[in-house]
């Protein structure tokens, strides 16, 4: 949750999100020298659930989150910023400029691409919007360590519950798990017996949140057996919350057209029906949910957002082609 920025920066760009299409469109922009900054709710989205990708070009092999932390390094060494466990509710344009409002601040940006695919699921409990960037986090890769040697906990289903409190116990002390599973699920039975043996780990299968408690920062969480309805307070000092995920762009309805499903429409080139507004990945009305097309889709929108400034400032559309890649040719700019 640490931030990498200032308030009152203008960007060339805001990404919002950080899966596969996200770092893949701020790799590409921050290589065009635009002033680039990623805000996101975690890293890597639902890429990170696959332990294995076998068909992404030129990879024999490599697991979600080991191609993500590759794309996000390729982008923070072309000068990148990034912003986790941000959570973007409210867009708006002034003048021509883009105001972003999130949970943790506002960020203003001379164009944005919309990146984030589907978010992470909520507990919607008492206390859970108050707290966000706070304590609560969606990203047990991105916000584990934060809890070093303190009481925290992860709530959890299936696999992604399974690999986030494995992660947490690496650091807090102890590590809570909360599911409303009765069993823990995985593909590695391994991996089951070592969490179940592991005593820094403190088990509550076939329990709920029912209230997450804390005044500036997380304190505790209020949970509850599903069979008895006996309550239970966790002091923690931090809950990561790994439920799955979700499309929710209703905050963005009346910004550009939404089709029937609430995902993005956008044309050949990325662009949404607002003027200056891209948008790539699995939120958009592509068909074809994969990591190589967000990927693709992701590279498009930041080449049409680097047109598009380019354009306002009365200068001609660049075709970035993989000779001019090969020959390092760069056009730099500032409105």
């Amino acid at each position: 949750m640490q931030q990498e920025f200032v308030n009152n920066e203008i960007y060339d760009v805001v990404i919002v999100g950080a899966g596969i299409a996200g770092l893949s469109a701020a790799l590409y922009a921050s290589r065009q020298r635009m002033k680039t900054l990623v805000v996101a709710k975690d890293l890597g989205g639902q890429l990170t659930l696959t332990d294995l990708i076998e068909n992404y070009p030129a990879v024999d092999s490599i697991g979600g989150l080991g191609l993500i932390r590759k794309v996000e390094n390729q982008a923070k060494r072309f000068g990148a910023k990034f912003v986790y466990g941000e959570e973007i509710n409210e867009i708006h344009k002034e003048g021509d400029l883009f105001k972003l409002k999130g949970i943790l601040g506002e960020y203003i940006a001379r164009t944005v691409i919309l990146a984030f695919g589907k978010t992470p699921r909520e507990l919607n409990v008492p206390g859970e919007k108050e707290l966000k960037g706070r304590g609560v986090s969606y990203c047990a890769i991105c916000d584990a360590a934060f809890f070093k040697d303190k009481p925290a906990v992860v709530v959890g289903e299936g696999e992604p519950g399974v690999e986030a409190i494995e992660l947490l116990s690496r650091y807090a002390k102890p590590a809570y798990y909360v599911s409303l599973s009765q069993q823990l699920v995985s593909e590695d039975e391994a991996t089951i017996k070592s969490l179940l043996s592991n005593p820094n780990i403190k088990m509550f299968l076939g329990y709920r949140v029912t209230k997450i408690i804390g005044n500036s920062k997380v304190e505790g969480v209020v949970i509850q057996n599903i069979k008895t309805k006996e309550e239970i307070t966790l002091n923690v000092d931090g809950i990561i919350i790994e439920m799955g995920y979700i499309l929710r762009t209703d905050f963005l309805r009346d910004l550009v057209k939404l089709n029937e499903k609430g995902e993005i429409i956008v044309d050949e080139l990325g662009r949404t029906s607002m003027e200056g507004i891209f948008a790539a990945g699995d939120v958009t009305n592509t068909p074809y949910k994969q990591a190589v097309v967000a990927a693709a889709e992701g590279v498009k929108a930041a080449l049409s957002a680097f047109n598009y400034l380019r354009s306002k400032s009365g200068l001609p559309p660049v075709s970035v082609d993989w000779k001019a890649e090969k020959k390092k040719a760069v056009v730099s700019f500032r409105l």
